[in-house]
């Protein structure tokens, strides 16, 4: 009895013992369950070694069991590879270098830096440095999100760019008015986008490659999030696209614009830094053996070549003058822009130079309207002994100049000349309007040049300021006793109590007032209609013979 019941009992602990033995499941090596671990039960190494311990740990299971990561594993990204990562510090790089760029010439447009000066408007290339900064913005923030849609685009801007930098340098009077400035901006621009498609295609090709080694395919599905971007990003390049085909229309434009003959000279003063244009018709002639008087022209708030000059050409073909001059202030029709600040005085000196440098001698006559009276009572103030006679039309007094120097004009002048490199109003003029060379270069649409905008923005700036001082003190120094012809318009006189006014003090600003006459229904531009015309035409001759007798008093006086 007692052997059944002894091997019934070792049957029964050799079970038990069997059972004790079981082996502990191995737990999941996670981070989670390896830090539990470490927190509530002791070290593997404190138990006890049974021959069921492994003697290497078991490695990290794979996320996946075919051993790759998921797609949307943030470790699969191309930033991986240090080339990627190189390319994306040097897309920094260069947008900074842009965005001092861009800054620089922002300042320029206001106050010209030494060697920054271009005889052009400075707005183009400005806006090439938009256009750059605007491409090195889309690549650096859409930086990890290529597509290809997004390198076509990027190459038509780019060969949009090529074109516009073949122009500037093919084209003389361009390549003239943008200077190294606009030559280096467009250039850059050009790298620049080529270097936006290079960074989009590297960034490609090391997604693809990061997908094939960690996930084992490529991936061609986007998320929503990237959807959204490779279509901002498309849709801003296309509207770059927009806007350099509109500067590319515009160069050519300008280049087209170019070819137009000019009367006269462009002469270079103020260090050689711009040309101004200057032109003289009729040849010097005498009368009594007295030297006729050349009368110089100085253009209101247009150019004069559209419009005033055809006045003074009919009365040299009608004999009342045998001589006059007439040129562009700097950033009018065929002169090139100044640096900046620019005031009247600065015209005024620049004029005098040119004059100087192409061998005019007075006696002069001054004829000027508009705003163009600061110009010419300045140069007068200047050139006492050679100016023989002042005729003003429709003049502005120096007390009013706070409505040509308001900060809300400025700011308006600043935003057109920003724009004005698209040229969208030029261009369909040119287009639908049969707009010619003349219209744009000193016509109806000389305006919308950006030449002709940055020229009212450097007037703008100084007016209240340095042109005010220097005409006031021109009023001081004004010789008493020459001629005076002032010639107003009748409808800004009715319209305007102030005007009226001021008309009437510049009538005193010598002790020799000929005439003062107000042109019933003549518009500021009193040229502009036949009463007009022949009142100027009438007075300017009077201007003349009164000249001729100052001049004679002198000499009697000198011989006395």
């Amino acid at each position: 009895l007692g052997m059944p019941s002894m091997w019934s009992g070792k049957d029964n602990g050799d079970q038990d013992g069997l059972r004790a033995e079981e082996p502990h499941p191995i737990p999941n090596d996670d981070g989670a369950s390896r830090s539990s671990r470490r927190s509530h039960q002791p070290s593997r190494r404190s138990e006890e070694p049974t021959e069921r311990t492994r003697l290497l740990d078991r490695p990290r299971p794979p996320p996946n069991s075919d051993g790759y990561l998921d797609p949307d594993d943030p470790a699969v990204s191309p930033y991986n590879l240090w080339t990627v990562r190189a390319m994306r510090y040097l897309t920094i790089l260069f947008l900074v270098i842009t965005f001092l760029w861009w800054v620089l010439l922002l300042v320029s447009i206001f106050v010209s830096p030494p060697g920054l000066h271009t005889r052009g408007s400075g707005f183009f290339d400005f806006a090439y440095t938009c256009l750059t900064l605007g491409n090195l913005l889309v690549a650096t923030i859409f930086f990890v999100t290529p597509a290809r849609g997004l390198r076509i685009t990027t190459a038509i801007i780019a060969g949009l760019l090529a074109i516009d930098m073949i122009l500037i340098l093919a084209v003389p009077r361009i390549r003239l008015e943008e200077g190294w400035v606009g030559i280096a901006s467009v250039v850059w621009a050009f790298v620049m986008a080529v270097w936006c498609i290079l960074t989009d295609r590297v960034v490609a090709y090391g997604k693809h490659e990061e997908e094939e080694r960690l996930t084992g395919r490529a991936e061609t599905r986007r998320t929503l999030k990237e959807w959204l971007a490779v279509t901002v990003a498309t849709i801003l390049t296309v509207i770059f696209i927009v806007i350099v085909i509109l500067m590319t229309g515009t160069l050519g434009m300008r280049a087209r614009d170019a070819t137009l003959k000019m009367y006269g000279d462009r002469i270079l003063v103020d260090g050689d830094k711009y040309a101004v244009h200057l032109a003289c018709v009729g040849n010097a002639s005498e009368t009594s053996g007295s030297k006729d008087p050349t009368i110089l022209l100085e253009a209101g708030e247009e150019p004069l070549e559209y419009d005033f000059e055809h006045w003074a050409y009919a009365a040299y073909k009608n004999g009342t003058i045998s001589r006059y001059c007439y040129w562009d202030r700097p950033g009018y029709a065929f002169s090139d822009n100044a640096p900046s600040p620019h005031s009247a005085g600065m015209s005024a000196d620049a004029f005098s130079e040119a004059l100087a440098k192409s061998g005019e001698e007075g006696p002069w006559i001054l004829v000027s309207a508009g705003t163009g009276s600061i110009v010419s009572r300045i140069f007068s103030s200047r050139h006492m002994k050679q100016v023989v006679g002042i005729m003003m039309v429709d003049p502005l007094h120096e007390d009013l100049l706070h409505r040509y120097g308001g900060a809300g004009r400025g700011f308006i002048l600043w935003a057109w000349g920003i724009i004005s490199p698209l040229g969208t109003v030029r261009l369909a003029g040119a287009l639908f309007k049969g707009r010619t060379r003349e219209d744009r270069v000193y016509g109806r649409n000389a305006y919308q040049s950006g030449k002709y905008i940055k020229a009212q923005l450097q007037e703008n700036l100084v007016a209240d300021s340095l042109s005010k001082n220097e005409v006031s003190s021109a009023r001081n120094i004004q010789s008493a006793n020459t001629p005076l012809v002032v010639v107003s318009s009748g409808i800004e006189v009715r319209r305007d109590s102030e005007w009226e006014r001021k008309q009437k003090d510049l009538t005193t600003l010598t002790d020799n007032l000929v005439s003062w006459d107000v042109v019933n229904k003549a518009p500021h531009q009193v040229w502009n209609t036949l009463d007009g015309r022949t009142v100027m035409e009438k007075r300017l001759k009077q201007l003349v013979k009164a000249a001729h007798k100052i001049k004679s008093e002198t000499e009697s006086e000198k011989e006395q």
